[in-house]
């Protein structure tokens, strides 16, 4: 069994919060949704029922705080990626490329039906959109993507034709689909 005991009782609590969360990704991954009780996480994760009950409810709260972490921490990943040197192209260019190997690397699976109910879904598309409709402004400006049409509308296409990336065969065919989709940006000449 894990020790979680910490330096803080803030640092402590975050501890077990993830380690259930955790624990919880685990056992719905060897044993399915329904095959997972709350008194399965507590002994898993090395802690009392009525600790666990302190700090969630049910398995799809669990599942849902995993996820929207999970959803976080892609973000972080996407908003980071531009901070490469780099013309504002390039950087569009590497955060497709980091969004569609995510798509790529998290297939939707069962834990979808849960885990998307979750407020936190909608705010972080919207955030992504956002982000990636200044990058595509801020290209359009330089004049390497099309002016056409509004950058929150290419955005939009970027999201939908990176998504496609989920049920690609290799890291190449990822690739390769960031690089059609960019080709819809480029301005006609």
């Amino acid at each position: 069994m894990p020790k979680l005991w910490n330096e803080t009782i803030e640092a402590h609590r975050t501890a077990v919060r993830d380690a259930t969360m955790d624990t919880t990704a685990a056992l719905v991954a060897e044993r399915g949704l329904t095959g997972v009780t709350m008194s399965q996480i507590a002994e898993r994760t090395g802690i009392g029922r009525a600790t666990l009950y302190k700090y969630f409810p049910d398995v799809e709260s669990i599942l849902a705080a995993w996820h929207e972490r999970q959803v976080g921490a892609h973000l972080a990943k996407l908003t980071a990626a531009p901070a490469t040197p780099g013309d504002p192209a390039g950087r569009l260019a590497a955060v497709l490329d980091a969004y569609a190997l995510i798509q790529y690397e998290h297939p939707v699976h069962a834990l979808a039906a849960v885990t998307h109910r979750g407020g936190h879904v909608p705010r972080a598309e919207q955030h992504l959109t956002d982000f990636l409709t200044a990058l595509i402004a801020a290209a359009a400006a330089t004049g390497d993507l099309r002016t056409d049409v509004p950058a929150a509308e290419l955005a939009r296409f970027c999201l939908a034709a990176t998504a496609g990336a989920r049920g690609l065969p290799s890291k190449a065919a990822v690739h390769r689909l960031v690089r059609v989709t960019l080709s819809g940006l480029r301005p006609a000449r």
